[in-house]
């Protein structure tokens, strides 16, 4: 999860970004993961998408799995970025309706009846 400059203390959210002139939204996802930390990542699935006010903007969510690269936070882009644990996340900001706390809740779901990694 990572913590953008304008989050309210203590909330984070997810990697976000804009696609470019020329850019399908998948090499968006990937260019957006890898500036903002660093690392790359495999799988990239559409997961939904949500009408986002400003700037009168379509915002897509995807889920994607861990591919290389060590975490190193851009920190012109974020302030903070960590790996969780999904029962151990830390706070979000209050849309709870917003298709990245859908995301987020759909990721802790699919994480609850996995065995430990040991």
């Amino acid at each position: 999860m990572a913590r953008s400059y304008h989050f309210a203390p203590g909330t984070y959210g997810l990697i976000a970004g804009f696609v470019e002139i020329g850019e399908s939204v998948e090499e968006a996802v990937h260019r957006e993961v890898i500036e903002e930390t660093g690392i790359t990542i495999k799988n990239i699935q559409y997961f939904g998408s949500q009408p986002w006010p400003f700037p009168d903007s379509l915002m897509l969510a995807f889920t994607a799995q861990y591919a290389s690269g060590t975490l190193t936070v851009n920190t012109t882009e974020l302030e903070e970025a960590n790996w969780y644990r999904f029962d151990h996340l830390p706070g979000r900001p209050g849309a709870h309706l917003s298709i990245a706390n859908q995301l987020i809740d759909h990721f802790i779901k699919s994480q609850q009846n996995k065995p430990p990694i040991a």
